[in-house]
């Protein structure tokens, strides 16, 4: 195939053509299908409830050596099961199975796992409508539900 059409009629043909090439790209297809939010657990949104079923303890990637604490936690909205990562020193004593958690992004690359923990993009922030980050610091205590 030579050069792109040239010339005072040229347009139809030119929106075709740049029509067709775009589909070639990875990332407009993703966008345009809307793909991110169907193979999405949260479907798009960026925070969601979520049971816990288990606490869990993944071990970091190498160079790392460490034993990640994590929970293995259900979404009340889609019922789906995700593992989410529980930041903070000795904060994974403050989560109970069957607690209420809010989970987030992780914030990794392309909504993929971040950093040595292997396949989690989830975090904690929330136990039981507390910030978990508050009751890691001893600024709150853990209500009874």
């Amino acid at each position: 195939m030579g050069s792109k059409s040239k010339g005072l009629g040229a347009g139809k043909k030119l929106a075709k053509r740049r029509k067709v090439s775009r589909w070639k790209s990875k990332d407009y297809k993703v966008r345009t299908l809307n793909l991110k939010a169907k193979s999405d657990p949260l479907k798009g949104a960026s925070q969601a409830k979520a049971i816990v079923l288990e606490k869990i303890q993944k071990e970091a990637k190498q160079p790392n050596s460490a034993m990640r604490k994590c929970v293995r936690c259900q979404l009340i909205k889609n019922g789906k099961k995700v593992t989410a990562f529980v930041p903070g020193n000795n904060a994974i004593k403050l989560v109970d199975e069957h607690d209420e958690v809010m989970i987030e992004c992780i914030g990794g690359k392309m909504g993929r796992a971040k950093g040595d923990i292997p396949g989690v993009r989830w975090q904690v922030i929330k136990v039981n409508d507390q910030s978990l980050n508050a009751l890691v610091r001893g600024k709150i205590e853990k209500g009874r539900r």
